[in-house]
């Protein structure tokens, strides 16, 4: 299968192409890059040498699949004609997951470039979506803020276990940011520094309101807040909720939450629920997602710690996940690797 890589020399890009090569079904036949174009990738990123490609402006040859990592807007106008020649495309932007038009726009300050593809498109969250993402031609690749605070918090919404609203705090390491140059990025900003940002809402609030929404009988209040913290990847997500109190009134709460959480993930192999709180290196360079639920018996409260590499099971991971089951392949295949550590 032949595969095309949009804006290769991007984070989430460039970590396609490096587990894209590892994978046995998939040839990377074009990547594109305008600021690189006519560079070898292996110029651009030396650790990507072996992969013998020439970085052109657009897409050459034929393709059967094509990632995009484009930003927003900019990743629909290079998408829609893909679909419309018949190529089933993967986007990592934010085009394509919100279902409401005006809901994008109010997020991201422009009109979407065709809203018909939003009712199509799959929201690439296997954990959730597994039977519609095979028979789909679009998927909405989730932002990495959302696959760690959906992940943590759907067991709970889906089995009514909690009540009120929902408090994410979530830490993302700085590749989070992309590539572009910004003085919020720069490394005497970041360095020893821990900064909370988009207290009026961050654009993924509404993803994960969409998603959890779903799962819900009733509609869900979620505080959503996010900060960025001094190390490459890795995002945690602390999440916070009102047990109903009849999970409280028997038994050891917490185990019996642990079990629930551990058989609503039977079957998906990238989410492990965790024994003791799981930290953000435990995941480095790997497609997992650690979650680990438990109570404070104190205040009734339920607690779950959610861990992520934001640039693989938050993005380029999750993508060949996706793609995995859209061709019908394992979905682990190329994805099994184990995390970096220490």
């Amino acid at each position: 299968m032949k595969a095309g890589i949009i804006n290769v020399t991007g984070y989430a890009g460039s970590e396609l192409a490096r587990i894209l090569y590892q994978h046995p079904e998939v040839e990377i036949a074009s990547v594109t890059g305008r600021s690189a174009a006519g560079q070898k990738l292996g110029e651009v990123f030396p650790h990507l040498s072996q992969l013998d490609l020439t970085i052109t402006p657009e897409l050459e040859g034929s393709l059967d699949l094509v990632f995009s990592a484009l930003p927003h807007k900019a990743s629909a106008e290079a998408v829609i004609p893909l679909l419309e020649q018949g190529i089933k495309t993967v986007d990592i932007s934010a085009d394509f997951r919100l279902k409401d038009a005006r809901e994008y726009t109010e997020w991201y300050g422009v009109e979407h470039p065709d809203p018909t593809y939003l009712e199509e498109a799959v929201y690439g969250l296997p954990e959730l979506h597994h039977e519609e993402v095979p028979g789909s031609r679009l998927i909405a690749n989730p932002g990495c803020y959302p696959t760690s605070a959906i992940l943590g918090m759907a067991p709970a919404v889906e089995h009514r276990l909690v009540e009120g609203g929902i408090v994410i705090d979530s830490k993302s390491g700085v590749s989070g940011a992309g590539r572009t140059l910004a003085l919020t990025t720069h490394y005497s900003e970041v360095n020893e520094n821990v900064m909370a940002y988009s207290l009026g809402g961050h654009r993924h609030l509404p993803e994960i309101t969409q998603e959890l929404n779903a799962l819900s009988e009733d509609t869900l209040a979620i505080t959503f807040l996010t900060h960025l913290i001094p190390m490459t990847r890795g995002i945690l997500s602390s999440c916070y909720a009102q047990l109903r109190p009849e999970y409280l009134d028997s038994g050891d709460p917490s185990q019996r939450i642990r079990d629930l959480y551990e058989d609503y993930y039977k079957g998906h192999p990238f989410v492990v629920v965790a024994s003791r709180p799981p930290q953000t290196k435990q995941t480095l360079g790997n497609n997992q997602c650690l979650v680990h639920p438990v109570v404070d018996s104190r205040t009734g409260r339920l607690i779950v710690i959610s861990c992520i590499d934001n640039l693989v099971k938050g993005a380029a991971g999750q993508a060949v996940q996706n793609m995995n089951l859209m061709f019908g392949w394992p979905e682990d295949l190329a994805l099994d690797s184990v995390a970096v550590y220490p």
